[in-house]
């Protein structure tokens, strides 16, 4: 099982926002399709499918990913879980 993140990037770049998160089968690209289509038609434009099935682990690796090096804040909306930074 994977875990998928559906979000936005703030307009100025400084804000990745997680909005949902989904568990799919791994590497499902008609279950992501199918999650991922009416997300970004309501004004999401990021997601990301992480290789683990816990939110927590996969909202860190997105900070780790997407955000650590680039000064970004991840907003974690589902759990409100706040990745570390190290």
């Amino acid at each position: 099982m994977s875990t998928l993140l559906i979000g936005f990037w703030s307009e100025d770049g400084a804000t990745l926002s997680i909005t949902a998160s989904h568990h799919v089968a791994d590497g499902d690209q008609a279950s992501i399709g199918a999650l991922t289509r009416p997300a970004f038609a309501n004004g999401s434009n990021w997601a990301c499918e992480f290789d683990i099935n816990v939110h927590r682990r996969a909202v860190q690796r997105a900070y780790e990913e997407f955000a650590r090096d680039n000064d970004v804040w991840v907003d974690d909306t589902v759990e409100h879980f706040e990745p570390v930074a190290f």
